[in-house]
């Protein structure tokens, strides 16, 4: 099979590198806004992540502080509580690829040391001035995420010259800032931000000019899975948005993505690899 999106460059992905990867996300959050998602309980937060590789998870993302619209941030050790525990415990039982979303450079640091590879950080390091010493120091991957200012308010009245351009322009000078702090160009990824300080009109324009990231040569990832334009379309709550998720998904890799962030891991699995083909065969284009 050829790839043809851009490789995430790492010797333990080898074998992952002539497919679309995909991230499972696990939410060690009692308010995230997909209920199903959440799973306090260490054990139970464990088994879920093993679930996942069994689906077929390249990735697992461990977050302990939820930034749905709205949400307030959490302190440090709290989030540390929460997170810490579950990537020792996948770690002792797996060698699936970690990655914890945070924007704390504390929590990224612990979490590193604990046995993840990957930072996801919504504000791309923006939040805290040290992530991006941290993430260089260790030798992680980062993914650099747009948000429109903070979740607690980026949802009031979001508003752009061109949505698509500003974007890009964003996560450009973002990577210059990490190429800057000593973290290297192999290891950065990059995410348009899909729902975080955008309108419908704005998440849709993203998806339809997704293939415009991909000239940053980085590895694109997008985080749709049963987010709230899936639910304007379809006028139906996060729990009945896995068929959106799926059409999303699958126009996103047509246009780019490398990386697709999911709630459902092996309806995810399943998409990525009928996409990959259609994108890589020119299916989509004609």
């Amino acid at each position: 099979m050829v790839y043809c999106g851009p490789m995430i460059e790492l010797t333990a992905w080898e074998a992952r590198r002539d497919r679309i990867l995909v991230m499972g996300i696990l939410n060690t959050t009692p308010d995230s806004f997909y209920e199903a998602s959440r799973v306090v309980r260490r054990r139970a937060a464990i088994a879920r992540a093993l679930r996942m590789v069994e689906d077929g998870a390249d990735i697992v993302d461990v977050g302990g502080e939820s930034t749905r619209p709205g949400s307030a941030s959490i302190p440090v050790q709290e989030e540390m509580d929460r997170v810490l525990p579950v990537v020792e415990g996948v770690r002792k039982r797996s060698d699936v690829i970690l990655s914890v979303d945070t924007t704390k450079a504390p929590v990224a640091e612990e979490a590193l040391a604990a046995g993840a590879q990957i930072i996801n950080d919504v504000s791309a390091m923006r939040h805290d001035e040290r992530m991006g010493d941290v993430v260089a120091r260790s030798g992680a991957f980062v993914v650099l995420m747009h948000m429109l200012g903070r979740p607690e308010t980026m949802q009031q009245d979001p508003t752009y010259a061109d949505v698509v351009e500003d974007i890009h322009t964003f996560l450009a000078e973002r990577i210059r800032a990490a190429l800057g702090a000593g973290i290297d160009e192999r290891r950065i990824l990059v995410d348009p931000g899909i729902g975080f300080g955008k309108t419908l009109d704005h998440n849709l324009a993203l998806l339809r000019n997704l293939d415009r990231l991909t000239d940053l040569g980085r590895p694109v990832l997008v985080g749709l899975s049963r987010k709230s334009f899936l639910g304007a379309i379809l006028d139906l709550p996060a729990e009945e948005r896995i068929e959106g998720t799926i059409a999303a998904d699958a126009i996103a890799i047509v246009r780019g993505a490398s990386i697709i962030r999911v709630h459902d891991v092996k309806e995810g699995r399943r998409t990525a690899d009928v996409a990959e083909r259609l994108r890589c065969h020119g299916v989509a284009s004609h």
